[in-house]
C-alpha cells in the first residue's frame, strides 16, 4: 500500500517481516480487552485484523487511560512499533497471528455509536435477519465476508478489462437515459423536465447502442454496463444489474464463442479455478428433449427418455389417452433409485404436481421383483423393464410444454435427495440454435429472445415463406452448473429483413420505424456481420463467491421486493416537484 499521512500500512498486512519497523495504522476497534492496566485493540481494517497493545513499560499512562474508554467500531489511528508475539500467545487463526503492535501513540478519529447489528460473528452465531442487515449496509459491509466478495467482484472486473483489452476490444460508454422500449412496462421511465410529457427510460441493455458502433466501424466493443430492469425479483435478479456486454463485426457464432470462453477461463482462474475450453455445445432442441430444460446441469446424469412406445396400448389408461391427444409419455431411469422412501416418492410426486404436471408414475425393480402402477403394464417382465436391480423409473405423460419443466424439476430434486456426487466440479456448456420466434399463453407470436436475433442460415427460406414456427436463430446461451451466465446472437445486418421481422412480432412498418428507425437508418448505411454476447456479471461473482444470492456481491442492493432498504427508496416526491416535471400522480 502506498504510505499516506496518517498510515504506513493496512492492519491485516503485517507479517514477521515488519518486525521492529515503526507504523501507523488507521481502522476499526474491533475488541478491547483490559487485563491488570494493559490494553489490547484488536484493530482491523480491509485487509484483516492486528493485535495492539497498550503497555506501561513503552506506552504514557494518558495513552493507556484513553484507550481504556474506547467502544467497538471507533475509528482510531495508532503509532507504534512491530513486535514479534511470544510463542505462547501466537495465534494461527489469524495472518496476523505471529505479530503485534506496541502502540505508543493513539487518537480517536471516528467516534463510534454502540452499533445496531454486529459486524463480526462468532463460530455459530446467526445473522440479524436480511432486512436489518440491509437497513443497516454500512455496517453490514465491515463483514470480512462482504469485504472478500467485494474485493473479488474488483479482480473479475479488471481481469475481464484485460482480457478483452487483449483480445482487441474498446470499452465504449453507452447512454443512461435512453428510448423506451416495446417492453415498456419492464422499463423505469425519466421524466423530461425541459420536454414536457416525455419520457428517457433506463437501459435494459446497450442492444441497439453496441449494434449502431458496429456499424459506425468500431469493430470489436465492450463495457461493463449498469442496466435496469423492472420486473418480479429473484435470489439471482436485481432491478439494476452489471453486465459483461461485447460486440464485434465480421464474426460467426464460432468466434463470439471463442471470445466469451476467453473471458470466462480468464475469470475462473482470477478465483483460482482451472477450466478448460472450448466448451462442448448442445441444440436448444436436445437440451430439452434430454433435460428438459435449456440450462441443463451437466455434472449429473438421468436423462429424459422417451417411453412413449414402451408403454403404448399396455393397458394404462391414462397414458394412452395422452398419446391419443399428442402428447408423449417421459421418464427417468433410476441407477440404485429404488431405494427412495415411499416419503421421498411422494416428494417427488409433488414436485412434477407442482410444476404442471398430472403426477409420476413409477416402476422399482428389486431382485427379481417390479412394483408400482408400471409394474401392471400388459406384458411387463423383469427382462422387459429394462432396469438393474436397484433401478427405478420415473414417467408422466402429456405435452412436451408440460412434462419438459415437470422433468426438469424432478431430475434436480433427485439429485438432491440422492446426494448424487458430481462427476466434475465446472460443467460449462453452450446451448444454440433456439427458435427464433415462440408463443405466448394466448397463441401470439413474439420473439424468443430479443427481434434483432438472425434467423439459422438454413432456416432463412423458410422464414421468407412465412413459416415461423421452428425457424431457428443464430442464438447461443452460456450454461454453467444449470445456471445461465449468459446469452447472446449473431445480428441481422441486412435492414429488410429486420423490418420482416418486426413485422413478424406484429408491428406495422411505421411502428418498426417509429421504435427503431435509428437502428433501421445505420444498417442501411452499410453495416458488416456482426454478433455479440451479455454475461451476467453479478450472477458470475456471485458462483465464484460462493454466496448464496445477489446481495452478497452487491455493495447497496436492493431486496426482493425491489426496495433499498439503508437510504428508504422508492419514495414520495411532493406535488411541487411533480409539477416542475409535468408528472400528476393517479393513485
Amino acid at each position: 500500500m502506498t504510505r499516506t499521512a496518517m498510515r504506513t500500512h493496512l492492519c491485516g498486512a503485517l507479517r514477521s517481516d515488519h518486525v521492529d519497523e515503526q507504523v501507523r495504522l488507521g481502522g476499526w476497534v474491533h475488541r478491547r480487552r483490559d487485563l491488570g492496566g494493559i490494553v489490547f485493540f484488536d484493530l482491523r481494517d480491509r485487509e484483516g485484523i492486528v493485535q495492539v497493545v497498550f503497555n506501561p513499560d513503552w506506552c504514557e499512562a494518558d495513552v493507556i487511560a484513553r484507550a481504556q474508554g474506547v467502544g467497538a467500531e471507533t475509528v482510531v489511528l495508532v503509532e507504534g512499533t512491530v513486535a514479534a508475539r511470544p510463542v505462547s500467545a501466537r495465534n494461527a487463526d489469524m495472518a496476523t497471528g505471529d505479530v503485534e503492535v506496541h502502540a505508543t501513540g493513539f487518537r480517536i478519529v471516528g467516534p463510534a455509536e454502540t452499533p445496531p447489528i454486529p459486524v463480526w460473528r462468532t463460530k455459530g452465531e446467526e445473522l440479524p435477519s436480511e432486512e436489518r442487515r440491509l437497513e443497516y449496509r454500512y455496517l453490514d459491509l465491515r463483514r470480512p465476508e462482504l469485504h472478500r466478495n467485494l474485493a473479488l467482484r474488483h479482480r473479475l472486473l479488471q481481469r475481464a478489462r484485460l482480457t478483452l483489452s487483449d483480445l482487441g476490444f474498446y470499452e465504449i460508454e453507452t447512454p443512461i437515459l435512453t428510448r423506451p422500449t416495446p417492453e415498456g412496462a419492464r422499463d423505469y421511465l425519466v421524466p423530461s423536465r425541459v420536454h414536457p410529457g416525455q419520457f428517457y427510460a433506463l437501459p435494459q441493455s446497450p442492444q441497439i447502442y453496441k449494434q449502431v458502433l458496429m456499424a459506425a466501424g468500431f469493430d470489436r466493443y465492450f463495457q461493463l454496463a449498469r442496466c435496469f430492469r423492472d420486473e418480479d425479483l429473484r435470489a439471482d435478479r436485481q432491478p439494476e444489474f452489471t453486465q459483461i456486454d461485447l460486440e464485434a463485426s465480421f464474426v460467426t457464432s464460432d468466434d463470439i464463442y471463442t471470445v466469451v470462453e476467453a473471458v470466462l477461463v480468464a475469470l475462473w482462474d482470477e478465483a483460482g479455478e482451472s477450466v478448460p475450453a472450448p466448451f462442448p455445445r448442445m441444440s436448444f432442441a436436445a437440451a430439452m428433449e434430454r433435460y428438459g430444460t435449456d440450462k441443463p446441469d451437466l455434472r449429473f446424469g438421468y436423462t429424459i427418455e422417451d417411453l412413449s412406445d414402451f408403454v403404448r396400448g399396455r393397458g394404462f389408461q391414462a397414458f394412452d389417452a395422452a398419446l391419443s391427444e399428442g402428447g408423449r409419455v417421459r421418464g427417468i431411469r433410476v441407477d440404485e433409485g429404488a431405494k427412495l422412501s415411499r416419503k421421498a416418492i411422494d416428494a417427488l410426486t409433488e414436485d412434477a404436481k407442482q410444476a404442471g404436471a398430472g403426477g409420476l408414475a413409477i416402476l422399482k425393480r428389486r431382485g427379481d421383483e417390479l412394483s408400482g402402477p408400471l409394474a401392471r403394464l400388459d406384458g411387463m417382465t423383469v427382462e422387459s423393464s429394462g432396469l438393474q436391480s436397484g433401478d427405478l423409473l420415473l414417467a408422466m405423460a402429456g405435452p412436451d410444454s408440460v412434462t419438459s419443466p415437470a422433468l426438469d424439476r424432478v431430475r434436480r430434486s433427485l439429485i438432491s435427495r440422492l446426494e448424487v456426487a458430481p462427476r466434475e466440479a465446472h460443467a460449462f456448456t453452450w446451448i444454440e440454435e433456439f427458435p427464433l420466434f415462440e408463443r405466448d399463453e394466448e397463441g401470439t407470436l413474439e420473439p424468443a429472445h430479443h427481434p434483432f436475433t438472425a434467423p439459422h442460415g438454413d432456416d432463412v427460406s423458410r422464414f421468407e415463406r412465412g413459416d415461423l414456427d421452428g425457424v431457428r436463430a443464430l442464438h447461443y446461451d452460456a450454461v454453467y452448473n444449470g445456471t445461465e451466465l449468459g446469452s447472446g446472437s449473431i445480428r441481422i445486418s441486412d435492414p429488410e429483413l429486420q423490418l420482416r421481422v418486426l413485422e413478424a412480432w406484429g408491428l406495422s412498418r411505421e411502428e418498426a420505424v417509429e421504435r427503431f428507425g435509428f437502428l433501421l437508418r445505420a444498417l442501411r448505411g452499410g453495416v458488416p456481420p456482426h454478433g455479440g454476447f451479455a454475461l451476467g456479471f453479478d450472477r458470475i461473482v456471485m458462483l465464484l463467491a460462493g454466496a448464496h444470492n445477489l446481495r452478497d456481491v452487491i455493495a447497496f442492493p436492493k431486496t426482493t421486493a425491489a426496495r433499498a432498504l439503508f437510504e428508504d427508496t422508492p419514495t414520495s416526491v411532493s406535488q411541487d416537484d411533480l409539477l416542475k416535471l409535468h408528472i400528476r400522480t393517479v393513485l
